[in-house]
């Protein structure tokens, strides 16, 4: 990928969506999201809702994506 290329310029015409799941609640609870390499570009991705894909994509390098796996995330109930 290009330096400041706007992944959001990009088209995701031809992007496979894999989901990606976690909480084993199975059915209508499971928690996934959808994950796609953006077609032509090069460690760039786009990411949806796999209840709703039509809400929207967020696109992200996968630099960012890697740095949002690494991170230390703390919630509060």
């Amino acid at each position: 990928m290009q330096q400041n290329q706007d992944l959001y310029a990009l088209s995701l015409d031809g992007a496979e969506f894999t989901a990606l799941c976690g909480g084993n609640q199975g059915g209508d609870n499971e928690q996934c999201v959808e994950l796609a390499a953006i077609p032509g570009a090069v460690d760039a991705f786009a990411v949806r809702d796999s209840k709703n894909p039509a809400a929207g994509v967020l696109r992200f390098t996968g630099a960012e994506l890697r740095e949002l796996r690494d991170a230390e995330v703390i919630v509060s109930a």
